[in-house]
């Protein structure tokens, strides 16, 4: 019966990682279903989820294990009944780059009992002037009592604040 475990994976990002990382999987009769990995501060980080016959596991993780200077932790895929249809939204953040900004407004998200399906930042030089520019990409859901436009008006009123410009984009329904 086959399982599906859930691995972050950290250590020094070098060339050939993925495709070792890969290959341990397969060679346990893994299958990669879906990840997301970036190259973080000189590190490679990674969150995957593979599939492969339960009789496997303890050889994988140790096979794991042996990548050198690699941390990989592995969880079980835990079978979630699917939600009922809720609105997704994707969220943009764009302003100066300040401490903070990721704090204010994820706040605001759990106030509102919003969850986070996905989220990317990045700081980079701005066009004009050099200064540090924060971005952020999210994908949200909303509870199913939520609105955009009341999301909308409890993020703008700490846009200011944060000196942001903050976008919600209705998406698709889970």
């Amino acid at each position: 019966m086959p399982i599906s475990l859930v691995m972050t994976i950290i250590g020094p990002d070098r060339p050939g990682l993925v495709g070792r990382l890969s290959a341990v999987i397969a060679d346990h009769g893994g299958n990669w279903l879906e990840s997301r990995m970036a190259h973080l501060g000189g590190q490679f980080a990674g969150i995957l989820r593979v599939q492969l016959p339960a009789e496997q596991e303890q050889k994988l993780l140790a096979a794991l294990k042996s990548l050198e200077g690699l941390s990989v932790s592995t969880y079980k895929d835990v079978a979630v009944p699917p939600p009922k249809a809720q609105l997704l939204a994707k969220l943009e953040v764009v302003g100066h780059d300040r401490p903070g900004i990721v704090r204010q407004i994820s706040q605001v998200l759990a106030h509102h009992q919003v969850n986070v399906e996905e989220l990317a930042t990045q700081c980079e030089s701005a066009p004009m002037s050099a200064e540090m520019l924060f971005r952020a990409t999210a994908t949200v859901q909303l509870p199913p009592s939520g609105t955009l436009a009341q999301l909308q008006a409890a993020l703008e009123t700490i846009a200011t604040d944060l000196m942001v410009d903050i976008t919600i984009i209705p998406s698709r329904p889970s």
